[in-house]
């Protein structure tokens, strides 16, 4: 008798699922009357580009000698002096920071490894506005740094806040139209949203990088350096669940 009922069970167990698998929209419990909720789904992105309105300028001065001391004190003077003139060009002195710094003993492997001498590197990275980027490598490079490592352009907090809150409101108003256009081939109105989820970053556009022989060479023809900052662009995405009826 059990194995009969077996069989006619399970068939009816199949299409149940089936019949909840195809179905287009989904119920969530904990609605505020206590029944199932319909809920739709959707994703909505937004997208803001601006100029950079912050260049992050990282330079470096190296310098070799006998004993990692007199490496370390070359390297000290000419950091010094780049700091100078930096500061005296009217950039903060909270704008210039050291980002690294390290002593280190250079070989010559000719056969068997012999010690030649030490290598000091102070990296600093200076941030201006973008227009003073250029200006930035030509002093630096004045005064002794002799490594340009990279010129990014990008946002300050400000700017990107502003932006961000831009593309979010975007990814938002692109989710709720889909919500809606859902709902109306639905015969069914958006009651409200069930859960957000938020995503997103920025992009910086293409930046240039300039070597410190390059730089030396336009300063001494008399040419200062010149960079053309690429925009920015600050994206953001919403995982939208809206309750519908």
């Amino acid at each position: 008798m059990k194995r009969r009922l077996i069989a006619p069970l399970l068939l009816a167990g199949l299409v149940l699922l089936a019949g909840c698998l195809s179905a287009p929209l989904q119920t969530t419990p904990g609605s505020t009357d206590g029944t199932d909720a319909t809920t739709i789904s959707t994703t909505g992105t937004g997208e803001v580009t601006a100029e950079s309105d912050l260049a992050v300028v990282n330079v470096a001065i190296t310098a070799t000698a006998d004993s990692a001391d007199e490496a370390r004190g070359m390297v000290a003077d000419d950091v010094a002096a780049v700091r100078a003139a930096l500061t005296d060009a009217g950039i903060a002195e909270d704008a210039i920071q050291s980002t690294g710094f390290n002593i280190y003993p250079e070989y010559n492997y000719n056969g068997e490894r012999e010690l030649i001498g030490y290598r000091a590197v102070h990296s600093l990275t200076v941030e201006v506005a973008p227009d003073r980027a250029g200006e930035v490598i030509d002093l630096a490079v004045g005064a002794g740094a002799d490594e340009i490592r990279g010129v990014f352009f990008t946002l300050t907090d400000e700017k990107r806040a502003e932006l961000r809150s831009e593309a979010l409101t975007q990814a938002v108003e692109s989710a709720k139209a889909d919500a809606d256009t859902v709902a109306a081939a639905a015969d069914l109105r958006i009651t409200g949203v069930h859960t957000a989820n938020v995503g997103g970053g920025f992009s910086p556009g293409p930046y240039p990088v300039a070597y410190a022989e390059d730089a030396a060479r336009a300063t001494s023809a008399g040419a200062p350096t010149e960079l053309t900052p690429g925009p920015v662009t600050v994206s953001a995405t919403v995982q939208m669940v809206y309750t519908a009826e």
